[in-house]
């Protein structure tokens, strides 16, 4: 006779609303009605491991234990996918390196300084990408570069603070950028003066006071990742990018995104190859205060 595998509790229309509200309200990550069964497939290992009898129970754990917040952080990486590789949309990077750097280096020559945000970094593979192409342009070399990664994953940060990284990471990579490794028998780690460049820290794109951290910055990369928010999250994350940008700082979104509905703050600039926001040079809201 063969045994059927128990596989757990199933969540409830109601179930799944509540839990899907409080993700919503905590990280602004939105799922569709189609995504319940997904919901609950990956949730359902943790509802086993605190030995919880259904999700009912869980959505209580979620919102009354004293341990709360960090099962929702627990929650939301079991949830998201960090699929990330190195030199992902080349025809990006290739109008930031051939043209919005050239125009940073000659606005910022007298500070010599410059300052990138990769927002929602997962595994950190952008960060380091960003920090090979800074590496090699030109009249940067005696100026003070530094990239932010964040991320709401505590694993992903683990994973990019390591810097060690396997083939799927080098799907598309040039043939060139394999000098910034060394090989190990773990993988490929990213070579001591590109890690210099770069830093890593754990951010929840909502927390408006949280985000300050960053400081002010000239380029903000956050590329496949508003897709995943509801409006309402997505016009507080891109203004707190507004906020973070220094006015004439670029924002750079995925192919696949715009502010279209989202925002009226910034300014659309045309590249050859892309096309990126900026924020106005001159605010005319504080013109009007002077």
């Amino acid at each position: 006779m063969a045994l059927l595998y128990d596989e757990g509790p199933t969540m409830t229309d109601d179930e799944f609303r509540l839990i899907r509200d409080l993700f919503e309200a905590y990280c602004g990550i939105h799922f569709g009605s189609e995504a319940k069964y997904v919901v609950e497939r990956r949730l359902r290992e943790r509802v086993r491991e605190l030995a919880l009898s259904d999700f009912d129970q869980y959505y209580r754990r979620l919102r009354f234990h004293p341990d709360a917040a960090t099962e929702l952080e627990r929650a939301v990486e079991q949830l998201t996918t960090n699929e990330t590789y190195f030199f992902r949309e080349t025809y990006q990077l290739e109008a930031f390196e051939r043209e919005i750097l050239p125009a940073l280096r000659t606005r910022l020559a007298d500070r010599r300084r410059l300052t990138i945000w990769s927002a929602g970094c997962s595994t950190g593979e952008e960060v380091y990408t960003l920090a090979m192409i800074l590496s090699q342009a030109e009249g940067l070399r005696d100026w003070e570069i530094r990239i932010f990664g964040t991320d709401i994953s505590r694993r992903c940060l683990q994973h990019a603070r390591k810097a060690v990284y396997g083939p799927a990471s080098f799907r598309v990579a040039p043939a060139h950028a394999l000098r910034h490794f060394v090989e190990t028998s773990r993988g490929r780690a990213v070579r001591p003066e590109i890690r210099a460049m770069c830093h890593f820290g754990h951010l929840n794109l909502l927390d408006r006071n949280q985000s300050a951290i960053v400081g002010n910055v000239d380029v903000v990369f956050c590329r496949n990742v508003l897709i995943y928010f509801d409006a309402r999250a997505r016009a507080d994350v891109v203004r707190t990018f507004y906020e973070r940008l220094v006015p004439g700082g670029y924002l750079l979104l995925g192919h696949s995104e715009s502010l279209l509905h989202t925002s009226t703050d910034f300014e659309l600039v045309h590249l050859q190859r892309d096309m990126v926001y900026r924020r106005p040079q001159f605010d005319p809201a504080l013109e009007g205060l002077a």
